[in-house]
């Protein structure tokens, strides 16, 4: 018998061992509940059915009661019926012996129903005081199944971030970032001294032009009459205009 208990202790074991790897705690406390407020109504059921007996037990005491004192009377009609010589004395005596043994059998039922009914109002006491407890009990576990509900999803939000987090840290991709930053950067500097070997290979005639401005240009016509004069053209200007 001990290694059958050893071997349902071990089932036992391994069965919550499984339920801790898959439950969950919001579904766990919701059957928790529906548990409790099955509870609740076999309470409920039992606590009517004790009530009823109860009540059941004192009509029983007072209808024993009841009759216990319609039999004493009846017991003393007969007897004054006797006294007045409407009744044989041995009748009348045995009638009542008989009345007042009907009378003793029913107060000892109004007996009998009486210490029930306070026996069903002691059980139908302490029923109800566990029906208020699962009450009260069912009551703070709603409240609580609200605030583990709320729990939860910020746990539940917490936790996928994190895990995007730390996803997102493990597999480089803020490495990538950054790696993609430096290479703007380095892209930003290339374009930069680009511009600036675009701009150190100006063609020497814009130099020219950029040095000499307008003094360029008068010189450049003293020279072209200086080639004028050299080629003969000077003088055949004047001749036309002659």
């Amino acid at each position: 018998m001990s290694f059958l208990n050893r071997l349902f202790k071990i089932g036992q074991a391994e069965a919550h061992s499984a339920v801790n790897q898959f439950e969950d705690p919001i579904k766990m406390t919701e059957q928790g509940l529906r548990d409790l407020r099955e509870d609740l109504d076999k309470a409920l059921h039992a606590l009517a059915e004790v009530k009823a007996l109860a009540i059941r037990s004192r009509n029983d005491a007072e209808t024993a009661r009841s009759k216990a004192l319609d039999y004493e009377n009846k017991a003393v009609l007969l007897l004054q019926k006797a006294n007045r010589q409407e009744l044989e004395t041995a009748d009348a005596d045995r009638l009542a012996t008989e009345a007042l043994t009907k009378k003793t059998q029913h107060e000892a039922q109004a007996t009998r129903a009486g210490q029930d009914q306070e026996k069903f109002e002691a059980s139908a006491s302490q029923l109800n005081q566990n029906v208020q407890q699962l009450k009260q009990t069912i009551s703070q576990w709603d409240n609580e199944l609200r605030t583990l509900k709320a729990r939860v999803t910020v746990s539940t939000a917490t936790k996928t971030i994190n895990q995007q987090l730390a996803q997102l840290d493990s597999s480089g991709t803020v490495n990538l970032l950054e790696r993609m930053k430096e290479k703007i950067a380095t892209e930003e500097a290339l374009a930069e001294s680009y511009g600036q070997i675009a701009n150190e290979s100006k063609s020497v005639d814009q130099e020219i032009d950029k040095a000499l401005g307008a003094d360029g240009s008068g010189q450049a016509s003293a020279d072209l009459a200086a080639l004028k004069a050299k080629l003969g053209m000077q003088k055949q200007l004047g001749s036309s205009e002659l």
